[in-house]
């Protein structure tokens, strides 16, 4: 594939809208880094971010929006988040907060959470193609994952060490201002405001508006707090058996192939990675113990393993 540099006049922009509306990622700027962009509600476009990234697991990714009408289409704004809104939206801040239950983004986006990481841009571009599309973009940094961030439409273009020949196109609109993620906000179960990634708003500014300090949880692999790190992560209430060829009696079977419940009938990756979440849920709902058919430990595929293994992991 050729990745065409676009331009951000409103033909480049019109030109990346028809891609993303054909369901294909497209590398657009924000004031932070460049984002690889697809459709939020759209459960094979986003799996086609995690393949052109290569990244290693279903982790949950941020959302972009215009404006802040459009983010309460999405989520449920609370009083602190409403504050922080005001003050730092448009601009480098996400925002952990409660899906709506007709949110329409897929499951593969908030990686089955019932939360959802949204923002919104301050870059003119970004800004400009969100209102062309209309529509939620889901958009992690555009770049290979573990390489560095991308800052420039030539370093996601880059053959070598970033996108180049991996997606359609990129929207060049230059170098990004802040250069640095977003600084991302939760908040725990018992209400308190915490600082989840440190990034290009400074924590001192969200505590001045807020009033109070922020919690600063630790990042231990072991007892994770932000969303998709757990060993056991969204794990059904039923157990969950792996590489199964058949059902035991009393089993729900999700299949990779023909099948009643199957991830992909035709054997896509991509559809199986778009459907996971979704299906997972249906399967929890029966009650039953879920079997799931081998999937092959290659390209996406070593996701979804990734994150089955997850679903199968002893409860703590």
């Amino acid at each position: 594939m050729q990745t065409l540099i676009l331009p951000a006049d409103a033909q480049g922009i019109a030109t990346a809208c028809e891609w993303l509306t054909l369901g294909q990622p497209v590398a657009i700027p924000t004031e932070t880094v460049y984002g690889l962009a697809a459709d939020a509600r759209n459960g094979e476009a986003v799996a086609r971010i995690y393949a052109a990234k290569g990244r290693p697991s279903f982790n949950p990714l941020i959302v972009h929006v215009p404006g802040l009408a459009e983010a309460e289409r999405y989520v449920h704004l609370g009083d602190q988040a409403r504050l922080l809104a005001e003050a730092f939206w448009p601009g480098p801040l996400t925002m952990i907060l409660p899906l709506r239950d007709d949110s329409g983004i897929a499951s593969i986006t908030t990686a089955g959470l019932r939360t959802l990481g949204v923002r919104i841009p301050s870059h003119p571009a970004a800004l400009a193609i969100l209102r062309a599309f209309d529509g939620p973009l889901a958009a992690p940094s555009a770049n290979p994952s573990g390489r560095i961030s991308a800052t420039s439409a030539a370093h996601v273009a880059d053959e070598v060490t970033g996108l180049g020949g991996r997606i359609p196109a990129v929207v060049d609109a230059g170098a990004c201002s802040v250069g640095v993620e977003s600084t991302i906000i939760g908040w725990s179960e018992a209400g308190e405001p915490a600082l989840l990634r440190p990034g290009g708003l400074p924590a001192e500014a969200i505590e001045a508006v807020l009033g109070c300090a922020l919690l600063r949880p630790e990042l231990n692999p072991e007892a994770p707090t932000s969303p998709g790190q757990l060993s056991s992560h969204y794990a059904p209430a039923v157990p969950v058996r792996l590489d199964a060829e058949t059902a035991l009696p009393g089993e729900t079977y999700l299949a990779f192939g023909p099948g009643a419940l199957t991830l992909s009938a035709s054997r896509d990756l991509t559809e199986a990675a778009a459907n996971l979440f979704d299906l997972l849920r249906r399967a929890d709902e029966l009650g039953r113990p879920i079997a799931v058919a081998p999937i092959p430990e290659e390209g996406l595929g070593v996701a979804i393993n990734d994150r089955l293994r997850r679903a199968a992991a002893p409860r703590p």
